[in-house]
């Protein structure tokens, strides 16, 4: 386990910090207050939506910025009317409340546009991962069955090379997006553009009919029980909450404010996490397709951003950037996301400038929220809602059970397995798969009959109420802000002609955020007949990027687990030094087109940080 070496009372908060921190923020417990039981009182009210929100921001602040781009500005009274044209056109064309729309084109203004309008219709937004291609796009594409499909130019080719697979009826609905205006609506698509200009302006009266229990998207992830893709849903009120917790009590969002936004949509830290905090008080998002180095802090001033939502990998590309005198005169005051790592985090602050650094813990299709509300390093922050941290075995991958069969509860300083509690007033909306739900919950945990949802993430308790992030459980680890699941990368092995058995996992990669993968395969005839550049090929054909395995390690044999399972604990534990082991390993080295042996080397290059994976 990660935190094995760390001592019981490294890290852990003291009483004296826990108050000055709450003294500290004092003179805004009244606002703070305000907004959790705005945040509290949606699902009772049985009102708000996603539509609502951007309606009475549209009516409140008509001029205020609402969205920044590189090639577009639109101010709140612009974006409602586009919404509203794009969602009176998709009305007019038999879009009903809890139709599925399949939405596949990259985060620009027309994605936040299409969204709002299929929002305000109450049918749901299935996003789709513009990195997935063959099979794993295929999948997430049918998986709940669409009545309408968004395609943006820029990923078309990607649509048509699974299109045949769909089972699409004579006539879909395909709506093509232009892009760069290279190539116009291929036949068989309608141009949504062309087809919304001339719409009416005027909010549908649909709005109203949303309720924030229903659905308004699906967002794909791989969990932590490995396999394809599993569609988490995502409801109207979890953002109405999102912007009165997140926006008003977290971040204390003004008018003059811009969030920037610079990763994809398909993901919940730009979807759930940051983007509902615009609407707490007439605030400005600010977009980039993909993240740029280079880019970034020129964009923060271009956008005057004073809010920036992050991965931790991003806040280290720019600690790896050359020191520059001007690195604190900036704009950016407040960031809020996941995954900024101990051993940069005040060194990042200091460095920028950056006073306040709201980490969160949460998942798509988690019943849990943890958020650094108190501004203290190193720590996801607090929850109010019901949870518990369980001793785990991680050789057997298992909670620990006491002689009476229930689970136990881990002390301060230790680090367990998370499980949120799932009751009336906390929900476990799970994902659109029935099975895949029921298999993330855990029953009879500390009494007869209770229920919880099970994280599959290793946290440790630090005090007053307070976690840390250390670990992700079972056959899926995160690398480059990305839950990489092992079963579809080894899928992807096991379809290579000369590999005859396969076994993905991750592993530690210093200087890095997260796990670089890495594969064990047993060759199918011999280790000579394995053409190491077809190999890279076909991975990275089949693949995300960041999915792809940056280390081969030959094997003979495997170990199994008492249930058959290969079992991957001790090659997780070994990692890839070729000074102390013994079978053969590859590296697929940035920029390189072919796995090659990994010599000392290299491996002493990577430990040196020579390497930017």
């Amino acid at each position: 386990m990660p935190a094995a070496a760390q001592s019981k009372s490294e890290g852990l908060i003291s009483r004296t910090a826990y108050i000055w921190r709450w003294l500290c923020i004092g003179w805004r417990l009244p606002s703070i207050m305000r907004a959790r039981q705005k945040a509290a009182r949606v699902a009772v009210e049985n009102r708000e939506s996603w539509g609502s929100m951007l309606e009475e921001n549209a009516a409140r602040f008509p001029d205020n910025a609402a969205l920044k781009a590189e090639d577009a500005r639109l101010s709140y009274q612009e974006y409602n009317q586009w919404a509203n044209r794009c969602a009176h056109y998709f009305i007019s064309q038999g879009l009903q409340k809890g139709d599925v729309a399949a939405v596949f084109l990259e985060t620009r203004p027309e994605l936040l546009i299409a969204y709002t309008a299929i929002a305000k219709i109450g049918a749901v937004n299935c996003m789709i991962n513009t990195n997935l291609r063959q099979d794993a796009l295929k999948h997430c594409l049918t998986l709940n069955p669409a009545a309408i499909f968004i395609v943006g130019e820029e990923v078309l080719g990607a649509f048509e090379e699974v299109k045949a697979g769909l089972d699409l009826s004579p006539n879909p609905r395909l709506y093509f997006v232009a892009d760069q205006g290279r190539i116009p609506a291929p036949p068989g698509y309608i141009d949504l553009k062309e087809a919304v200009k001339a719409g009416p302006a005027s909010n549908p009266a649909t709005t109203a009919k949303v309720r924030p229990g229903d659905t308004i998207a699906y967002v794909f992830t791989s969990g932590t029980t490995g396999g394809m893709p599993k569609a988490a849903i995502i409801t109207h009120g979890r953002l109405v909450r999102s912007r009165y917790y997140n926006g008003n009590a977290v971040l204390n969002i003004k008018p003059t404010d811009t969030i920037y936004i610079p990763l994809p949509f398909f993901h919940t830290n730009a979807l759930a996490l940051s983007w509902p905090c615009m609407f707490a008080n007439g605030a400005a998002v600010a977009i980039r397709r993909k993240f740029s180095v280079r880019n970034f802090w020129q964009d923060v001033h271009t956008y005057h951003a004073t809010v920036w939502c992050y991965v931790g990998e991003l806040c280290r590309y720019l600690m790896n950037q050359a020191p520059q005198s001007d690195d604190r005169r900036n704009p950016l005051r407040k960031i809020i996301g996941n995954g900024l790592r101990a051993d940069i985090w005040k060194d990042f602050k200091k460095r920028f400038g950056i006073g306040q650094v709201y980490e969160i813990y949460g998942a798509a299709e988690s019943n849990l929220y943890f958020v650094n509300l108190l501004n203290l390093d190193g720590t996801v922050g607090m929850c109010r809602l019901p949870y518990a941290i369980v001793k785990y075995d991680a050789d057997a991958d298992e909670p620990v059970s006491n002689d009476r069969g229930f689970m136990q509860r881990v002390g301060v300083g230790a680090t367990g397995l998370l499980l949120g509690e799932i009751t009336e007033a906390n929900p476990f909306h799970g994902y659109t798969s029935r099975e895949a739900t029921a298999s993330k919950i855990l029953r009879n945990v500390f009494t007869r009959g209770d229920a919880w949802f099970n994280t599959g993430d290793l946290v440790r308790n630090i005090g007053f109420n307070h976690v840390q992030f250390i670990d992700r459980t079972g056959d899926t680890y995160r690398w480059k802000g990305e839950n990489v699941s092992t079963t579809e990368v080894e899928k992807v092995a096991h379809g290579f002609p000369r590999i005859g058995m396969a076994a993905a996992y991750g592993v530690v990669m210093p200087g890095g955020d997260g796990r670089a993968g890495m594969v064990a395969v047993i060759p199918a005839n011999s280790a000579e007949d394995l053409d190491w550049k077809r190999l890279a090929q076909h991975f990275q054909h089949a693949l995300p990027p960041y999915a792809v395995p940056r280390f081969v390690r030959l094997r003979t044999q495997f170990d199994y687990t008492p249930t058959h399972k290969i079992s991957k604990v001790h090659l997780k534990n070994e990692g890839f030094d070729p000074g102390t082991i013994a079978d053969p390993i590859y590296v697929l080295l940035p920029g390189a087109t072919a796995y090659q042996p990994l010599t000392g080397e290299i491996y002493a290059a990577i430990m040196d940080h020579r390497y930017k994976f």
